[in-house]
């Protein structure tokens, strides 16, 4: 019997996908865990290996399309076998053991009894993006409860509307135009960032740390480094700095459950880097960051790094974040207002190291400073706090000797 392959729940709030490219073409025997396809979703370029094996009866996507999970990927089976519709999947292994499932089956059970549509706040959201009326639709889930594949039966059966259709111009009134797909990374990074200013209340606070003795610590570490094969930049000098001031005030370590009404405080401390690469943004995170040295730290960030621009991170490189920072100052700059890594509450941009004029007892000397500008969720800080934060950051840069720097 042809089995269906559809789009599985990858966890972290994933949705969507664009197909890379097909490493199987129809026709094709497969075996058992055979990679079909490179996926590109928000967070990484995913391999997605069969679960069954046999003969590829057909490819349901093409490259550069968006496939959103649960839809049928691959239709697998004997060769010759005849390809059911898309929708017809009741009987097809879904994956359904996802988070959620049963609290989703018990409250199908709860509105069973109260006579209303049995479907779990998943699938009506599904049906609500498809203009599908769940009250038209027989479930075919336990108890009569309505299924993902029952809403997208009923959408493949609804009279396709006439599209209207759309030019777009190469010119406008005053030169040629270049239409950029807004695709992959640099979508994602979109639909992350407008997600950030949707449900965040921003604020930035700006501060300036001399950095004299950092610039003079690092310089006397990096004969080491380089002995470990390790590139020492001020990014781990930072990171470490980041956790100490952390502990002192921990509401800038956590989140806030908008649904509980709780702000979550992290009692470990998950650092995401945030990485530029050429179509977007990507923030690998150092796990753990207050157990590591420095030389560690130094490490893991050069090959995540190398990583998030080869686009061959693990998922799990993604995941677990509880603050970030963006390194602006390998490019430049005197300060900015980054955006919150959603659903965490606060940011660090650090910008570019350089002369810069103080005044010091009355005189105008020159110094090497670094700019910090700590953006946080208003919603769980004020800014007194954030400023608090800042300086006891500034305190434990302008002191690096200080800092744990060989882990704990």
């Amino acid at each position: 019997m042809a089995k269906q392959f559809r789009f599985p729940d990858v966890g972290e709030g994933i949705t969507e996908g664009e197909i890379v490219r097909w490493l199987v073409k129809e026709g094709e025997e497969i075996k058992a865990d055979q990679t079909l396809a490179e996926i590109e979703t928000d967070k990484a370029i995913v391999e997605m290996p069969s679960p069954y094996a046999g003969t590829v009866l057909k490819l349901h996507f093409k490259e550069k399309d968006i496939v959103k999970v649960g839809q049928v990927l691959v239709t697998i089976g004997e060769k010759g076998e005849a390809v059911p519709e898309a929708g017809a999947a009741a009987q097809a292994p879904v994956a359904e053991a996802r988070a959620g499932t049963l609290s989703g089956t018990i409250a199908a059970g709860a509105a069973a009894q109260a006579g209303a549509v049995q479907a779990t706040p998943k699938v009506r959201k599904l049906a609500q993006e498809l203009a599908v009326d769940l009250a038209a639709i027989q479930g075919t889930g336990p108890g009569g409860r309505i299924t993902e594949d029952d809403v997208q039966a009923a959408k493949e059966k609804l009279p396709e509307k006439k599209r209207e259709i759309k030019v777009k111009s190469k010119y406008d009134f005053y030169g040629t135009l270049e239409r950029i797909p807004l695709r992959g990374i640099r979508r994602a990074t979109a639909k992350h960032m407008r997600e950030s200013l949707d449900k965040a209340a921003h604020v930035t606070h700006c501060d300036e740390a001399d950095a004299t003795k950092l610039v003079a610590l690092r310089d006397a570490m990096k004969p080491e480094a380089e002995a470990k094969g390790v590139k020492l930049t001020y990014l781990p000098f930072i990171v470490k700095a980041v956790v100490e001031a952390l502990k002192l005030h921990p509401t800038l370590n956590a989140m806030l459950d908008e649904e509980e009404q709780e702000i979550v405080v992290k009692k470990y401390y998950n650092i995401g880097i945030a990485v530029d690469v050429p179509d977007g943004l990507i923030v690998p995170v150092v796990k753990m960051a207050d157990q590591k040295s420095v030389f560690d730290i130094a490490e893991e960030i050069q090959n995540l790094a190398k990583a998030a621009k080869e686009r061959t991170l693990d998922l799990a490189d993604l995941k677990g974040g509880t603050f970030s920072i963006t390194n602006i100052g390998v490019i430049g700059g005197y300060a900015a207002t980054p955006i919150t890594n959603y659903p965490e509450v606060a940011i660090l941009a650090s910008m570019k190291i350089e002369d810069r004029p103080r005044v010091e007892k009355g005189a105008v000397v020159v110094r090497k400073t670094i700019p910090l500008c700590l953006a946080f969720d208003h919603r769980v800080n004020d800014g007194a706090e954030a400023a608090r934060f800042a300086k006891d950051l500034i305190r434990f840069l302008e002191d690096p000797e200080k800092l744990p720097l060989k882990g704990e």
